[in-house]
């Protein structure tokens, strides 16, 4: 018998951290002399790794700039958490989902586009960290969609893809998901809106905490 598992993704799922990373996107782009992108432009490709999330705001330059834009990105925001500028709160509800979910006997895991140091501050800034038995991210991962992180994730908590969940708010999630062979439940409160996340093959699309606990089987 194999354990069930729900998989957080982070950004736009667990945390609203839209404008810190705008913020350093921005000056990533500044810094490099570029003109930033549009707002929805960066919201677009949050949950891709970082190099491929400039490589889609950035078509035709080589990879070697897409690392050079991302070192700048993690310089940017490594100064506005020093600085106490760094924004992330949870979401309504979620800490009562977690505790619910927990409480019901679900382990419980997150897979990101997020660094091991970026998402260890987040959840133990929120003193959440130890409900996740599993986090996976782009420091030892392929970017999502490549199914590495669920992978990992199913094999840390001894469960199998008939007994796993993956949450997120982007296309990148759930086609992870769909190529993991789990159950992808989407969220409408992130940075892709609901009818992508439902033709990229989510099973169901959240409009609020409550509504997602039903979705993953909470009663």
């Amino acid at each position: 018998m194999t354990n069930h598992l729900v998989i957080f993704d982070c950004d736009g799922t667990l945390v609203d951290s839209q404008h810190s990373i705008c913020a350093a996107m921005t000056q990533a782009f500044e810094a490099v002399k570029l003109p930033p992108p549009d707002r929805l432009d960066i919201l677009s490709v949050v949950g891709l790794s970082l190099p491929h999330a400039v490589a889609h705001l950035l078509p035709g330059t080589d990879a070697a700039f897409h690392d050079h834009v991302a070192d700048h990105y993690k310089t940017a925001f490594r100064a506005m958490r020093a600085g106490g500028a760094v924004s992330e709160p949870l979401y309504d509800g979620i800490t009562d989902l977690i505790a619910a979910l927990d409480a019901q006997g679900w382990l419980l895991g997150v897979a990101t586009g997020k660094s091991d140091r970026g998402l260890n501050l987040c959840l133990t800034h929120h003193g959440i960290i130890d409900r996740f038995v599993t986090l996976q991210t782009a420091d030892r991962h392929p970017s999502k969609p490549h199914p590495s992180m669920i992978a990992q994730a199913m094999a840390d908590a001894g469960a199998s893809p008939e007994t796993t969940v993956m949450i997120g708010d982007t296309s990148f999630d759930i086609e992870m998901a769909v190529n993991a062979g789990v159950r992808g439940i989407g969220v409408a409160w992130g940075y892709h809106p609901p009818e992508l996340l439902l033709e990229s093959g989510a099973a169901a699309v959240a409009v609020d905490s409550r509504e997602l606990a039903r979705h993953i089987g909470v009663p």
